[in-house]
């Protein structure tokens, strides 16, 4: 219990600790956290490239992260189960403004295919789309978006990865994160309402 008050604490720690960023040599459509988060090129369940700043996070559109793995016995399963039904109640608007993204911890083992599995596994419907790269870029990204714990030990263990979502709006740069297992109306509510 007492590790899970640590991750809700530090990931309400990353909340308050996203910081405004201005920056001169920025390009004139870019949003205002071009320049925090990486623009990593990673892939797609379905085997496409994005880049995870300007195809992902940028523009006017509600983006929905959680952090998992494929062979997670854990609270991937359940994480995934909950989310599905918040996509349900989200309806049409999952795919139009608002998309969902899975990060995977374990980029060695979680190629596109091995997520294209998970996916369907669940049933996972279209707007919901599971991400993998190198390492480096993943742990980059799962750090700007506040899925870490500050403890070096417990953040290495992935059997206490973090069991939140982070969901915003770039363009507007707003941003919130709650635990993924409120219930779906809570977060769908939340969510939509962003």
């Amino acid at each position: 219990m007492a590790n899970k008050r640590m991750i809700f604490k530090t990931a309400l720690a990353g909340v308050a600790a996203f910081p405004a960023l201005v920056s001169a040599s920025r390009p004139a459509s870019a949003g205002p956290r071009a320049g925090y988060f990486p623009n990593a090129l990673l892939q797609t369940h379905d085997g496409r490239q994005v880049h995870f700043y300007d195809d992902v996070v940028k523009g006017n559109k509600i983006v929905v992260f959680n952090m998992m793995y494929t062979v997670c016995a854990n609270i991937c399963p359940p994480n995934t189960a909950n989310l599905l039904q918040v996509q349900t109640l989200l309806g049409e608007r999952v795919g139009r403004d608002i998309f969902f993204y899975s990060l995977t911890l374990r980029p060695d083992m979680d190629s596109p295919a091995a997520l294209r599995a998970y996916a369907k596994m669940y049933g996972v419907k279209p707007g919901w789309t599971f991400l993998t790269g190198a390492h480096r870029d993943m742990d980059a990204i799962r750090r700007k978006l506040g899925f870490f714990d500050r403890d070096p030990q417990v953040d290495g263990d992935l059997s206490q990865h973090t069991g939140m979502i982070r969901f915003g709006n770039e363009a507007y740069d707003r941003w919130s994160m709650m635990p993924a297992l409120l219930t779906p109306r809570q977060l769908a509510n939340s969510i939509g309402r962003l």
